[in-house]
């Protein structure tokens, strides 16, 4: 028809409404008759004329209009409602009206679905850093029975050398506190005294080590969980700004879950194929490659690693496969074998222990048997290495690895 709404009216204390119509200076009346079963739409002329209505009725094409007086005119009611103001330029004033009031709505809902699915998101946020936070200060707290390992350890060596093989105690006068009380050091009776000395030190060396490494990173853990907690309860109490909520998104690592309000809801994203290994950096910084799975063993030994890489696995236990990338004929420093076998040990079965021996080779040493299980290997000229877990050398491992 392409007439526009200049005015909207209802009739008194009537389920009647009456759209006031005009094209090129004619004006006509679109009316809305909700009236139980009788309910229509009639088109009327200027002079309230039926032209034409939805479905036969008892008002007849060519008739007057007799369900309901006309409440437009001068003398109009106070619910009469006029688009012809400001609007009057406008080609559709009503629709624009309509689509203004529907973008205001959608909009509003739009930012409620967002600050809930960020709700959503810091709360796992959070209690992930809560997990996190707790596993530091267990570890922490494991190390910190050695904190004084170092004093015990010079009080120990003027007595190494009656130590033997077999001792589970001695007591010694310990010359660094006030009225030189003795004191008992527990000994490993299956060593000897320079080998219990090292221990000493060595155990002490883990306390140090976790004073540098650990809490830092549970200090930068408690301080990001503490932020999370605070944007948490300002997101649940409808306080959050949008700058505040675009920051809290930046600083969250991991992305937001759902889709934007723009993304189709059918299209789901390409999930990303998962490598099988995880991969850390050694001190010299070469790349250390630990199979995540029995079958990830496989593709890491025979399809990822080179003939000249070096392999490495915990002797007679289940566990990954690691191994060091090295150039060609190049030889692996002592440090980054270190760091290998500590993780050769760390992922398999003897973890627990914290010791144990470990394999190594060059892959092109190692071969699988047809038909065996997924991991299983043979392996030719190999040696052998003793390995301590250092606790301190691990966490270093840990901080250069992504999975």
């Amino acid at each position: 028809m392409g007439a526009h709404i200049h005015r909207l009216t209802q009739t008194p204390d009537d389920r009647i409404v009456w759209f006031e119509l005009k094209k090129g200076g004619r004006a006509f009346f679109l009316v809305v008759a909700l009236t139980g079963r009788s309910a229509n739409v009639f088109i009327l002329d200027a002079q309230t004329t039926v032209l034409r209505s939805l479905k036969p009725s008892r008002q007849p094409a060519g008739q007057p209009f007799t369900l309901a007086p006309c409440p437009c005119g001068d003398g109009m009611p106070p619910e009469t409602f006029s688009f012809m103001n400001d609007d009057s330029e406008k080609s559709f004033p009503v629709s624009e009206r309509i689509e203004a009031s529907h973008a205001a709505s959608e909009l509003n809902q739009s930012l409620e679905d967002q600050r809930q699915r960020q709700i959503t998101h810091l709360r796992k946020h959070v209690k992930q850093l809560q997990r996190r936070a707790t596993k530091l200060t267990q570890d922490f707290e494991k190390v910190e029975v050695y904190r004084e390992y170092a004093r015990y350890g010079e009080l120990l060596k003027s007595r190494v050398s009656d130590l033997g093989k077999g001792q589970k105690h001695i007591t010694v006068v310990d010359y660094f506190a006030d009225g030189l009380p003795e004191i008992t050091l527990p000994l490993n009776p299956e060593k000897d005294g320079p080998q219990n000395l090292k221990d000493y030190f060595a155990k002490h060396g883990k306390f140090t080590g976790a004073q540098k490494n650990l809490l830092p990173r549970l200090d930068r853990v408690k301080a990001e969980l503490t932020q999370s907690q605070q944007a948490l309860r300002a997101l649940e109490s409808g306080s959050m700004t949008d700058l505040s909520e675009r920051k809290i998104e930046q600083e969250i690592a991991q992305p937001m879950p759902g889709r934007m309000a723009h993304e189709s809801q059918r299209s789901k994203p390409k999930r990303q194929q998962a490598v099988p290994y995880r991969e850390f950096s050694s001190q010299e910084k070469y790349p250390i490659l630990v199979g995540k799975t029995a079958k990830d063993n496989d593709a890491v030994t025979f399809k990822i690693s080179k003939p000249g890489d070096l392999w490495l696995h915990a002797r007679g236990v289940p566990g990954s496969h690691v191994v060091v990338r090295l150039d060609k004929k190049q030889q692996v420093p002592p440090e980054t074998l270190k760091d290998a076998a500590t993780l050769a040990l760390f992922y398999s079965d003897l973890r627990k222990s914290g010791k144990g021996e470990v394999i190594y080779t060059l892959r092109k040493n190692v071969r699988k048997p047809k038909g065996t299980k997924p991991g299983s290997v043979t392996v030719t000229q190999e040696k052998n290495l003793w390995v301590f877990v250092d606790q301190a050398r691990l966490d270093r491992l840990k901080e250069s690895g992504c999975s």
